[in-house]
């Protein structure tokens, strides 16, 4: 552990200031990691996942240094989910159009399932870290967990619905990251909000074409053939 601890404390140092605040290696890392994996997934570009993992482990570091326990433990759970949408692009399965997977809406029996697990996940994380973890902020580390649970299994099946789902978790990302004194994440997540309405009007713009010609759309850059 004590090997472990000495080859991460270099990501760990100051890199600048940002509103008399220190800035991490590890969050600059994660800043630009985490950009390009959302302008990826917007882009349909296969390349998004493994940068999406590496996002991942940047930011374990970075909030479980930071308290948000719940968050931090999300990114493993995000590597798992990954390699499944991962897979999941490259094979498409019996959705596949042009051999990929193709954009497409979330039906109403999968929206409940997908609201009622993430209700059901928050109370009871919000109750798990404010009985197990020193935690300041229980409810919105819990909610903003299961929002991006919810929101990156639509993305791994490419439903265009989970762009409402990390839009609304970025709204309570935003404050909860300047909060916890992470400037430079919180203004990640502004980035990543209009990234998201990029990503939302261009799978929409996808999804609303192939209705109109009958015909599978032409793979995005980056897609598996």
């Amino acid at each position: 552990m004590d090997d472990v601890a000495d080859l991460l404390a270099p990501l760990q140092q100051p890199l600048f200031t940002l509103l008399d605040t220190p800035v991490s290696w590890t969050e600059v890392l994660g800043f630009g990691s985490g950009a390009l994996c959302v302008w990826l997934v917007a882009r349909q570009h296969i390349a998004n996942w493994p940068i999406g993992i590496a996002n991942n482990l940047f930011f374990i570091l970075l909030f479980g240094t930071a308290g948000l326990y719940a968050d931090a433990g999300l990114q493993v759970v995000y590597i798992a989910l990954a390699l499944y949408g991962w897979r999941a692009w490259v094979a498409g399965g019996p959705e596949a159009a042009a051999g990929r997977l193709p954009v497409s809406r979330t039906g109403a029996r999968t929206w409940w399932v997908l609201l009622s697990a993430a209700a059901v996940a928050t109370a009871a994380l919000t109750l798990f870290l404010d009985r197990a973890t020193d935690s300041d902020v229980p409810f919105w580390d819990a909610l903003t967990t299961a929002l991006s649970l919810a929101a990156t299994y639509g993305q791994c099946r490419k439903k265009v619905e989970c762009w409402y789902l990390w839009i609304a978790a970025d709204v309570v990302y935003v404050p909860l990251y300047a909060y916890k004194e992470l400037y430079l994440t919180s203004l990640l997540y502004v980035g990543f909000m209009a990234l998201c309405v990029a990503g939302l009007r261009g799978w929409r713009r996808e999804l609303d074409g192939r209705a109109d010609t009958g015909r599978p759309p032409a793979p995005p850059v980056g897609a598996a053939a």
